[in-house]
């Protein structure tokens, strides 16, 4: 699916509708558009949805650095509470919030 579709789809979660090329002036409109969306709304959608993901790119680098649940528990069994704690905390200080 492309930006452009996600962007619609965003604006109206029902909308049927394909996009050639990723180009904003080549958009099918399988259901006709009945809300008229304009191609200024899904810019802005697009420009929105670029920016939560961009803000949240701490969490993607975080789920990929956190070791797995399992080794998290048996760090827990030998470490402690604490220990896992420490282990979280470096990962959270690698890759703060915003």
């Amino acid at each position: 699916m492309t930006d452009i579709v996600n962007s619609i789809l965003a604006i109206k979660s029902d909308a049927q509708v394909s996009v050639n090329a990723e180009d904003i002036n080549q958009i099918t409109w399988h259901d006709g558009n009945p809300t008229k969306i304009t191609n200024k709304q899904i810019l802005d959608k697009q420009a929105e949805l670029k920016t939560i993901y961009d803000n949240n790119k701490y969490q993607r680098d975080r789920a990929v650095a956190y070791p797995s649940i399992k080794d998290q528990l048996d760090e827990i069994y030998h470490k402690g509470i604490s220990g896992w704690m420490n282990t979280i905390k470096a990962v959270k200080d690698k890759y703060p919030k915003g």
